[in-house]
């Protein structure tokens, strides 16, 4: 099966009302689990579960777009102005894991959805370049945001703070720079 429409919301429950967990896109191939009135739980190219429309889906094999060329930073660029969406993956909403996965996504590389699957499938580096990752989270606990470091002290992410931001570059925040961080390169 495949995604038969532009996105469709990705639930973690057959319920409109779920929370969203992550979008599927046009094409984009789901693996089918199980159907439960007029709901199908679905596991993403990624390995990512969640519940969406029976409606929602076409027949057929799925396929991803053909990749673009370019540098993962690059093309998280082109979400900037972009508004913050809890897991979003358009450029009509994007979180800050759904920004690093679709700049990497639209390169051919599939990388994991969420910053915690982002951290482990990285490799931890001494000295940051641009275009590497910045994993934050809390002391003994996994990763719950991530941005791409520009370099000088600046970060490119998604982030939901102040209403909403979206994506956007900026001085590290200091209560950022006070959590947990971790350098990685995927």
């Amino acid at each position: 099966m495949r995604c038969g429409v532009e996105v469709t919301p990705v639930r973690a429950t057959p319920d409109d009302e779920a929370e969203q967990v992550t979008q599927a896109l046009l094409g984009e191939p789901l693996r089918v689990e199980e159907r439960r009135a007029g709901w199908v739980r679905v596991v993403t190219a990624y390995e990512y579960p969640g519940w969406v429309r029976e409606e929602t889906l076409a027949d057929g094999a799925g396929e991803l777009p053909p990749p673009v060329d370019g540098e993962p930073l690059d093309v998280a660029r082109e979400y900037l102005g972009t508004p913050y969406l809890w897991g979003g993956l358009t450029d009509q909403g994007i979180d800050c894991s759904g920004l690093v996965h679709m700049a990497y996504r639209r390169l051919g590389r599939i990388v994991p959805r969420d910053a915690d699957q982002q951290e482990d499938a990285g490799t931890e580096v001494g000295e940051l370049r641009p275009g590497d990752l910045i994993m934050y989270g809390e002391p003994g606990e996994a990763a719950d945001h991530v941005a791409f470091w520009l370099g000088e002290g600046r970060i490119l992410h998604s982030t939901g703070r102040e209403n909403g931001i979206g994506v956007l570059e900026e001085l590290e925040p200091a209560s950022l720079r006070a959590r947990r961080r971790r350098l990685i390169r995927l």
